[in-house]
């Protein structure tokens, strides 16, 4: 898969998060390419991915807060369709 053309998963993340939380910014990274062959690895091509989003909704959140946030915005995907994800949040100005 070319790295430059989003998945349906990479698709379905940004989505579900941009509903969630409007993010002034955010990235979904597919780092399943790293993780070819390893556990966790379906063959889907979009088991691992890193986010890296910055939400207003995170201003004077902690850093766990943040992480149940964006894990209760993507649902049931961690651990059921996505084998990892790095989550990176942030609040505008950090």
């Amino acid at each position: 898969m070319n790295m430059k053309t989003k998945g349906p998963m990479a698709n379905e993340i940004e989505n579900r998060l941009t509903a969630a939380l409007s993010p002034t910014q955010l990235e979904v990274i597919n780092d399943s390419a790293k993780h070819s062959g390893h556990a966790g690895d379906d063959g889907s091509g979009e088991s691992h991915f890193t986010v890296l989003i910055e939400s207003t909704a995170f201003t004077g959140k902690s850093r766990l807060e943040r992480q149940r946030m964006v894990n209760g915005a993507l649902g049931d995907l961690p651990g059921q369709k996505v084998h990892a994800m790095a989550i990176k949040a942030k609040a505008p100005g950090e």
